[in-house]
């Protein structure tokens, strides 16, 4: 065997008695068949393996054993065995550039905010990632290029179906094995990640330990480089910095600095990572951490996230806010106490896909009181501070649920406040938003209907005329 490898010419890499083993495979009972390639496949290796390591630069090669082991065993005829030797290098390149661009960055783009997140923290959990996972999060982030996430997501294939420990008859041919090491080397080896995700890079390094306040100089800086940013690039600074925002251990000023350069992250993103986020925070909140979770809805408050926050979120913590809402209505001081439980009710319905179906009843019902009013003179019996907030809230209702704000008005609660002129007034008023959004004509027709009367007559949603014309709409 010591004469193997020929010391005197390239184009055979390796002497014709490495069939000597394979003789010795089949003496013993072994299977010798598609073990080893055959002696033309490896002449093809001798003739071009040694020009192209040739080729590179000296300071590729000198620590590069996984070139030592691929050159074994394609002087061997193990083609399967080089290609997992060049194909593990890979990987191990592949985890140096997320431990570069950052881990955490790395770990909420490759496995989300659910509960396996926090399996994963180090560098040294970036092993328990599948090879698959691990190229198309390093696709994501541009740590490598599409064109080459493509080759190599070909090669991982390969590799996969015709590898050492998956049994097949496929044989692997010399100069797919060449191309798969040039790709291997030029694409990722020699490469490294693309400007936009060094810079997201060096955003998240920064943010974390600049711990003094931003200036409207900086503050304006990082907007204009937020907006120009790629969407992918945005969904994992917004993951980061949300992980960032809520990690108890983090500094208040960073926290505070985050607050200041969230909303512009958050407007430029897409909705998808607004709703992942969501689900996380509700996480939290099954979860118990609450410390997390309380961190989190500041975070929804800052950058104006109700809206995305889980379905179940949203309708438990609506249902409870327009508790308080009418507790506040009907108690002291109204006119300053409503205002800020509606416009927490508000952050919750920016538009009207962002009203839940199981709670709309409730929701039109307590926010048609309020913006009634309690028929007093003093501003009209409306809150002055919270008036804005129910017009933008009746002004979302459109066609899906005006017939709710006209149906509510026959409740026993609101017909005892339409006794009242004032009251009277501020009802034809809420009817005239709601039917600013309005696009069926006899939905129009009845809004119009009420709007003519109630100012006269607190009781026209029961005449007979107005069940007959919105009976196609209100249940009677």
């Amino acid at each position: 065997m010591t004469d193997i490898v020929l010391k005197n010419t390239h184009t055979e890499l390796i002497d014709p008695q490495a069939q000597r083993v394979v003789d010795f495979l089949e003496q013993i009972g072994l299977p010798a068949d598609n073990i080893i390639a055959e002696q033309s496949e490896r002449s093809i290796i001798g003739n071009n393996l040694p020009a192209y390591i040739e080729s590179l630069p000296t300071e590729a090669k000198r620590d590069a054993r996984y070139l030592s082991k691929f050159v074994v065993g394609a002087g061997f005829g193990l083609f399967d065995y080089s290609l997992n030797a060049i194909w593990n290098e890979v990987v191990l390149d592949l985890r140096k550039k997320a431990i570069t661009y950052g881990v955490d960055i790395f770990f909420d783009s490759s496995v989300g905010g659910g509960k396996n997140r926090e399996f994963y923290k180090t560098e040294d959990d970036l092993g328990s990632l599948k090879d698959a996972v691990l190229l198309d999060t390093c696709r994501k982030l541009e740590l490598i290029s599409d064109t080459t996430y493509k080759k190599l997501k070909h090669i991982l294939d390969m590799r996969n179906d015709i590898g050492i420990s998956h049994p097949t008859n496929y044989t692997i041919n010399a100069f797919e094995l060449l191309g798969w090491l040039q790709t291997c080397i030029q694409d990722v080896l020699n490469d490294r990640p693309t400007d936009a995700a060094l810079q997201v890079q060096a955003f998240i390094k920064n943010l974390k330990s600049h711990n003094s306040p931003i200036d409207a100089s900086t503050h304006r800086q990082i907007e204009t480089k937020i907006s120009e940013l790629p969407s992918h690039h945005l969904a994992s600074i917004l993951r980061t910095t949300f992980g960032i925002y809520v990690a108890p251990e983090t500094d208040p000023q960073v926290r505070k600095n985050i607050s200041v350069i969230a909303p512009a992250i958050w407007a430029n993103c897409l909705d998808e990572p607004k709703y992942k986020l969501g689900i996380i925070l509700e996480g939290y909140n099954t979860n118990l951490h609450r410390e997390k979770h309380d961190l989190g809805e500041q975070f929804f408050q800052v950058v104006g996230g109700n809206p995305f926050r889980s379905p179940n979120e949203r309708a438990i913590n609506v249902d409870t806010l327009l508790d308080q809402l009418l507790e506040k209505h009907d108690g002291w001081d109204n006119f300053h106490h409503e205002a800020p439980v509606a416009d927490s009710v508000a952050s919750y319905i920016q538009e009207q896909n962002d009203i839940l179906l199981n709670n709309a009843d409730k929701l039109v019902k307590v926010i048609m009181m309020c913006r009634i009013g309690r028929g007093v003179t003093y501003c009209n019996g409306v809150s002055p501070r919270g008036k804005d907030y129910y017009d933008h809230i009746l002004s979302q209702l459109g066609d899906k649920y005006a017939p709710h704000a006209m149906a509510i008005l026959s409740h026993y609660e609101i017909q005892r406040k339409l006794g009242s002129p004032v009251c009277r007034i501020q009802a034809k008023q809420a009817l005239e938003i709601v039917k600013q959004s309005v696009v069926n004509a006899r939905l129009i027709e009845c809004l119009d209907y009420l709007i003519s009367k109630i100012e006269n007559n607190g009781k026209c949603v029961l005449d007979s005329e107005f069940k007959k014309l919105s009976a196609q709409y209100i249940s009677w």
